[in-house]
């Protein structure tokens, strides 16, 4: 093997192969710049316990190239020989390669397919501090096989901004190795944004005094794809003609990204319009200019909606420093910073780790596949949250890929084989079944790889460019999706599938997210999704005018979320795909004014309302179903209960407040509460609640009162108080007390106070005058008589002189006239 260069690493790398001869297990911690990416690998070619191949795990595809292509070059190859890389839609691998670049999902699946990992020697894991969810996967299933199957199994964890303690402690007390970085002196100024300008704008601005003021090429650090294509547009034919501006994010094809990376030609500079992707692992030769936005694009995940959410976020200080040094790895540089120096204190140390916030339905179902159904029992740097736990359980029972002990399945074995998110899986499994496997997968590879077939939302007519698009990026990618179709068990010939419906997209992605079916709302471009959020499109979009949709990827707030793709489906896709989850419901609503029940069937995907339809008016004991939920939804005014129902029901309540038990609660909460009881019975299975009338009620109130009692309301609480005068005048059992509102003449000559009760309970009289106004309330009528009649008589005779106001009531004969009849 040449020799190889002198970097701060070399000094530590007697250490590093001690420790893993001793332990087979250790941490390296390395600042960037200290070569440990290249260098470590290449040493361990000669160490005496090596035996098979060496596997290198990079974060991102970008740097897995970046490293295999470093580490052979240095031994004068191209990747393939020693040196060879694995990754999805690209491998440069042969029988010769000793040292396997990967990224981090090809790990696990290395182990799910064979946990002996053979011809596996060391695996070491690269940018650990990253903290991907495929990179402590990888690390927790590496613990466990080094554990139970492979003793020899070395392990190495690399990180350049990582507590090595605290990982050390997870491969159980493993040695710390600490490496110098070699970073050139990197100047740090500050140009706050102002507040409301768009970030492209401040970026472009500070761009171009940039190139103006400093020499070497510049690497600006952007959220995403957006304001990058902002940012460019923004430069354009603003800067010297020596300047190429590029940019580099995960969505570029290899060839793009590769690109960007190498050293600007003789005599040119180059301006890197970059993600966070360019913030580890990679070396941009002259650029010697940071400029960062401080600014992050990150995936959050919600457990409540099911949704995974591209945030854009603060930047972490970690993430910060990381992109400043980019500015010191071949020379002195600058690092230009987007907001106020005070500002940096309130960053966030470190990006929050990806297991904390990210859908683990994968996770899952390897997990099942692994053996493991708890996946709290794998050693994991932070264990995965219980909440998103469970909506991944739930999402996978759901799905049929595990059972409810939380075993693989047949369709979860099938799903797990494809190598692709557990919802895009199954979409691809289901449709093998019917022949549409190829346009499955392609779809899969579209909802995977960003940028493919377009940037547009619709996924159908990205599908349709995709498919005709002859770079070498979409070639790779439909070569993916021929293996992944092959893999689900090729039903149709690709030229068969093409010429299916063109909803075809969409209803076949009705099997990856039936709970982001949306359905138009309001003004155009609004949607409700299955869920119940809230999703948006522009108004101009094509798609904004169709009826439903599936939405794949949507940006933003809960309830404001932008599409960001979707397909459009019929109604009958929806219906024919998703039967099993539409809820037909039905509900019955009162209409006051025809005082009768009207029954609606809603046919209901999750928020979505699908259709609804009035049917006919209940009859026999739907009907008088319908009228008793009715009345426990809106309450006992529904009922007209006239005179003589109300008037039972005010004497019984009476009764109940002042006997009690076993004198029925006649309250409304308590009638509500037993309409079984005493309503139900005397209903006549008619869906009018104009059928119930007095007599109906009374006899209904009636049944409450036990049969032994049911005579005695007569005497104890009368409806009627039989006058000295003959006439017949009506208790009232209104307030807490009864009342017996009579014109003052009609007692005369009575010297009792009326009662009732069996003369034990005395009725409150209101004594009115000829023209029925009260002039006096007593409960002790022989004392008013005694009493206060003289002033009544005084005041009285003087306003109604035709009626006879004696000196002495009780002497006088009771009328009901004005003037006594004639003897």
């Amino acid at each position: 093997m040449p020799p190889l260069p002198i970097l701060p690493v070399t000094e530590v790398l007697p250490a590093i192969l001690a420790a893993l001869d001793a332990e087979r297990r250790a941490v390296l911690v390395a600042p960037p710049g200290a070569g440990k990416t290249t260098l470590v690998p290449l040493a361990l070619l000669d160490a005496p316990w090596l035996e098979g191949r060496i596997v290198l795990l990079e974060p991102r595809r970008l740097a897995a190239r970046a490293a295999a292509r470093r580490m052979a070059s240095l031994l004068g190859e191209e990747p393939g020989g020693t040196v060879g890389y694995a990754m999805r839609m690209e491998s440069r691998m042969s029988a010769k390669t000793r040292i396997m670049v990967v990224t981090e999902g090809v790990l696990s699946r290395m182990i799910l397919d064979d946990p002996e990992l053979p011809g596996v020697s060391a695996v070491l894991f690269d940018e650990f501090h990253e903290r991907s969810l495929d990179g402590d996967f990888g690390l927790a299933l590496a613990l466990d096989v080094q554990g139970a199957l492979r003793p020899d199994l070395c392990l190495l964890v690399m990180s350049a901004t990582l507590d090595g303690a605290r990982v050390a402690r997870l491969l159980d007390g493993a040695p710390v190795v600490e490496s110098a970085g070699r970073a050139f002196p990197v100047e740090i100024r500050y140009d706050e944004r102002p507040g409301g300008t768009p970030v492209e704008d401040a970026m472009a601005k500070a761009i171009r005094e940039a190139i103006a003021t400093e020499a070497g090429s510049v690497l600006a650090f952007l959220p995403g794809q957006r304001e990058i294509e902002r940012t460019a547009e923004r430069l354009a034919g603003w800067l010297p003609e020596s300047c190429d501006v590029v940019p580099l994010y995960g969505q570029l094809d290899a060839r793009a990204q590769d690109a960007a990376i190498k050293p600007a030609a003789a005599g040119r500079r180059k301006v890197v319009l970059a993600t966070s992707i360019a913030e580890t692992s990679i070396t941009i030769d002259g650029v010697r200019v940071v400029i960062d936005s401080g600014l992050s694009r990150l995936p959050r995940y919600e457990p409540a909606t099911g949704l995974t959410r591209l945030e854009t976020v603060r930047a972490s200080r970690a993430s910060a420093d990381q992109r400043a040094g980019r500015a010191g790895r071949t020379e002195p540089g600058v690092a230009v910073r987007l907001w106020r120096a005070e500002q940096t204190a309130a960053l966030p140390a470190f990006t929050p780790p990806e297991i904390l916030q990210a859908d683990l339905s994968g996770l899952l179902l390897d997990c099942s596949a692994f053996g493991v159904a708890d996946p709290g029992t794998l050693r994991f740097l932070d264990p995965p949250p219980a909440p998103a736990l469970a909506e991944a359980r739930a999402l996978l029972v759901g799905l049929g890929a595990v059972d409810a002990a939380g075993r693989l399945t047949a369709a979860g074995e099938a799903m797990r084989e494809l190598a692709l998110p557990a919802r895009l899986a199954h979409m691809v499994a289901e449709a093998a079944g019917r022949g549409l496997a190829q346009a499955a997968a392609e779809l899969a590879v579209l909802a995977t790889e960003r940028g493919l077939g377009g940037d547009g939302v619709d996924l159908e007519r990205r599908l349709a460019r995709f498919r005709s698009d002859r770079g070498p990026r979409a070639v790779a990618a439909r070569g993916l999706a021929a293996r992944l179709a092959a893999q689900a068990g090729k039903a149709a010939s690709r030229q068969q599938e093409q010429q299916s419906a063109p909803e075809l997209a969409g209803a076949l992605l009705l099997q990856a997210w039936p709970d982001r079916v949306a359905r138009a709302r309001g003004e155009r471009g609004r949607f409700v999704l299955a869920n119940g959020s809230g999703a948006q499109l522009d108004p101009a979009d094509p798609l904004a005018g169709e009826t439903f949709l599936v939405v794949t990827d949507l940006q933003g707030k809960a309830q404001n979320a932008r599409i960001a793709s979707a397909a459009a489906v019929s109604e009958g896709d929806v219906r024919a795909a998703l039967a099993s989850r539409i809820e037909m419901r039905r509900t019955t609503a009162f209409d006051r004014q025809k005082r009768t029940v009207r029954v609606r069937e809603t046919a209901m995907l999750g928020a979505i309302t699908l259709s609804e339809r009035m049917l006919p008016a209940p009859t026999g004991a739907d009907a008088d179903e319908a009228i008793l939920e009715a009345i426990r939804q809106h309450g006992l005014s529904l009922i007209d209960w006239q005179k003589e129902a109300e008037t039972l029901r005010q004497r019984l309540s009476w009764l109940h407040r002042g006997l009690g038990a076993p004198w029925p609660d006649v309250s409304d909460e308590a009638l509500v509460a037993t309409l079984d009881d005493w309503l139900r019975p005397f209903l006549r299975g008619e869906a009018s609640l104009a059928r119930i009338d007095a007599g109906t009620l009374r006899d209904a109130l009636t049944s409450l009162v036990p049969h032994d009692l049911q005579r005695r309301v007569a005497s104890l609480a009368p409806t009627h108080f039989d006058a000295p005068s003959g006439s017949r005048v009506p208790i009232l059992y209104e307030g807490e007390w009864p009342v017996l509102a009579i014109r003052v003449q009609e007692l005369f000559g009575l010297d009792v106070h009326p009662s009732i009760a069996n003369g034990k309970v005395p009725l409150a009289l209101e004594l009115l005058s000829p023209a029925h106004r009260p002039i006096q309330k007593t409960r002790d009528l022989p004392g008013f008589w005694r009493g206060s009649w003289a002033d009544v008589r005084a005041d009285m005779r003087g306003r109604y002189p035709k009626h006879v106001w004696p000196d002495d009531p009780l002497a006088a004969e009771a009328t009901a006239r004005a003037k006594p009849r004639p003897r």
